[in-house]
């Protein structure tokens, strides 16, 4: 559980934080591309019969250099960059690392282990300390997120790095392409006409640190990391409990361990994947998650979604919407919704479109939703 105890030196403070999409690696630079309403989607040749071939890539990563190697330089130059936001030391003893991924390059080489992949990228850094390897599907990044803060919550780690890596392989674009879930036309995020999601890859990492031991430092200080919560439907192995109770809970979760309302919500990062059955759960979901805060007379959190932009990262995407909900406080407002024109019938909260919208509160909210049923909410604020 997260310590809620804003202010106080027990607090999880986010001193650091970095990402590399298919907009580019710049945090400021990409933000604005996506406030611009940019893209990463681009043709992608396959040597196999796909629903579509357009995917979202790093655009200085060959997409035919060996996939190990790939997801090993993805994670590392955005590891040592979350890093050095911080104003740390790669080599600093006291850091932890904690990386989520899904399958990572493993669909598509022989499989040396997950953990042997973690160990690989503490190494390629320099890092002093063996990491944590999470792999809970498209949560993985939230997750890993969220095992850190319980770390630090705990009294266990003074400094954690969290965050997440995936990349695009054959093998994934294959797999979702076989269980349509991939889109033949475009992704369109609580469209009416969404018709699937479309793949992508990247890296986020947030560097998470004891409250009173980055003040001591002057560190500074990109939020907090206020709470967290998960739940898992166990409905089947890809497809969510239609009735977005699972999602319900994760929210109600974060909030209540970062002693929030749901009034107090200004913006929430929904997982928004583009596909039918995806975007009806969670429209369900806010619709039940929010209606105490409208009935109270609060203003609806604004809600946005980025992977028409990145593509749908998978491992990363927890990562990456972090890094995103965490600008969006910090500017007061989100970019648009890519694809989306007409809002799908009753979806229950503002959505940007075309322009970015403003929004006032300084609390945000997550949300991912992975295959096998793993939902999970961070619950972010600005920096004080």
């Amino acid at each position: 559980m997260v310590v809620s105890d804003p202010g106080g030196d027990s607090d999880v403070l986010i001193t650091g934080m970095a990402w590399s999409t298919a907009l580019g690696s710049d945090l400021d630079g990409v933000w604005q591309a996506l406030l611009s309403g940019a893209t990463g989607m681009t043709a992608v040749p396959s040597a196999h019969p796909l629903r579509n071939d357009r995917a979202a890539v790093l655009p200085d990563l060959p997409v035919d250099l060996d996939p190990v190697r790939r997801q090993l330089e993805a994670g590392s130059r955005t590891l040592r960059a979350a890093v050095s936001d911080a104003g740390l030391d790669i080599t600093d003893p006291r850091l932890r690392l904690v990386v989520g991924t899904s399958y990572g390059s493993h669909l598509d080489v022989p499989p040396d282990g997950l953990n042997v992949w973690g160990d690989a990228l503490a190494t390629e850094v320099g890092l002093a300390r063996r990491p944590l390897v999470v792999s809970t599907a498209c949560s993985a990044g939230s997750d890993a997120i969220s095992v850190g803060a319980a770390l630090i919550g705990a009294g266990e780690e003074e400094i954690c790095v969290v965050g997440g890596v995936d990349v695009l392989t054959p093998a994934k674009r294959l797999g979702h392409s076989a269980l349509g879930t991939m889109s033949p036309t475009a992704l369109r995020a609580f469209d009416a006409s969404h018709d699937g999601t479309i793949l992508g890859e990247g890296a986020a990492f947030l560097v998470l640190e004891v409250g009173g031991s980055a003040r001591a430092r002057g560190a500074h200080r990109r939020g907090r990391m206020a709470g967290v919560g998960s739940a898992n439907d166990a409905t089947g192995p890809t497809a969510p409990d239609p009735s977005g109770d699972t999602v319900v809970r994760a929210v109600h979760a974060a909030l209540a361990s970062a002693g929030r309302g749901t009034a107090e919500v200004g913006v929430l990062n929904a997982h928004g994947s583009g596909t039918p059955v995806n975007d009806d759960v969670e429209s369900r979901a806010f619709a039940t998650a929010f209606a105490n805060g409208e009935a109270a007379g609060a203003v609806a959190p604004v809600v946005f979604a980025t992977k028409g932009a990145f593509g749908h990262t998978l491992g990363a995407t927890g990562a990456l919407e972090a890094v995103a909900v965490l600008l969006a406080l910090r500017d007061g407002r989100v970019p648009p919704v890519p694809g989306l024109r007409t809002v799908m019938p009753g979806f229950p909260l503002p959505l940007p479109s075309g322009v970015p919208l403003p929004f006032t509160g300084d609390v945000g909210l997550s949300v991912t939703i992975g295959f096998g049923g793993f939902t999970t909410c961070l619950a972010l604020e600005a920096p004080a």
